[in-house]
């Protein structure tokens, strides 16, 4: 019996503003693709300049999936984004075209390719007494994260408050941490063959490209956006708020903030979190890494070679 051919399934990922879109953009033309977002925040509709969203004109004809899914103010976990993720691959490889992922969230790749296990259920009084310590002693949940189950506290930011307080609710629920839930009663992706490209740009470089592009977002109008998010009715509670960018320019709305400072906050903060997914992507088994930012012509011609031996199994 002939064995079922597995889906090419290229995959983009690296730090934030190593070109993963310019890359996967210049694939998806030579090969007949589609994209497929793997960003936590673009998601998000209306939240477009501090997410870095690809225009529509930038992205040369080629279908995006998965961006302006959801209202700001709607809940949407890495469970729901795999299982959106997956419908979306199996739809467009049912089309003859390949689809390519393309993002820097790796706990939503993760998802996608290795399934998630079943946590307990959330437990409302527990979660509120969480919240309400943390309005009191801001950070103070952090820390007791970093106790407890040292390894999730290194893959969550100190102010992601949802994670953070999910993250507890298993360790407190489970007496286990969370990261245990994901050794067991995986749902793996089947029928595709991933083929996971790294971008590996200098660090000084990148740094330099992540202080530049974060005044190029504040110069077209971050604080603006996010007033007008404001007046229209988004909670300044809603999830994007947390975000780097849309969390320094609301401090300046609230005149907690000057634009100075909000505009060095977040580019220090970017070069963190690049830093970080750099640690997490490290990690990711079968990487195939390339030296450089994705808008590298030598680069880009390396990849396509990549995807088309890979792709010949």
């Amino acid at each position: 019996m002939t064995p079922t051919r597995l889906t090419p399934l290229p995959i983009v990922l690296g730090p934030t503003g190593s070109g993963k879109s310019e890359l996967a953009i210049h694939i998806a033309l030579a090969i007949g693709g589609e994209i497929v977002n793997c960003d936590s925040l673009q998601v998000y509709r209306r939240f477009d300049i501090g997410t870095a969203k690809v225009p529509e004109a930038a992205r040369r004809g080629v279908p995006h999936h998965l961006i302006d899914l959801i209202e700001p103010d709607q809940l949407f976990t890495a469970g729901d984004y795999a299982q959106q993720a997956r419908a979306a691959l199996t739809e467009i490889a049912a089309r003859r075209r390949t689809p390519i992922v393309v993002g820097g969230t790796g706990f939503y790749l993760r998802a996608l390719l290795e399934g998630l296990s079943q946590g307990p259920l959330r437990n409302q009084a527990l979660r509120e007494r969480l919240e309400l310590r943390e309005r009191k002693r801001p950070l103070s949940l952090y820390r007791i994260l970093s106790r407890l189950d040292p390894t999730a506290a290194l893959r969550i930011h100190a102010n992601d408050t949802k994670k953070i307080v999910r993250a507890l609710e298993v360790r407190l629920l489970e007496g286990r941490p969370i990261t245990e839930l994901f050794s067991r009663g995986r749902d793996a992706l089947t029928g595709f063959r991933p083929i996971k490209l790294g971008l590996n740009p200098p660090r000084a470089l990148l740094n330099q490209r992540l202080d530049a592009r974060t005044v190029g977002i504040f110069e077209a109008g971050l604080v603006e956006e996010v007033r007008n998010l404001l007046s229209s009715g988004v909670s300044r509670d809603a999830k994007p708020f947390e975000s780097l960018g849309y969390k320094q320019a609301l401090q300046v709305l609230e005149g907690r903030s000057t634009l100075e400072q909000a505009l060095h906050s977040t580019q220090l903060e970017t070069r963190q979190y690049a830093k970080r997914q750099v640690t997490w992507f490290r990690k990711e088994p079968d990487v195939q890494w390339l030296e450089g930012f994705g808008d590298n012509l030598e680069l880009q011609g390396q990849a396509l070679a990549i995807v088309d031996r890979e792709s010949a199994f």
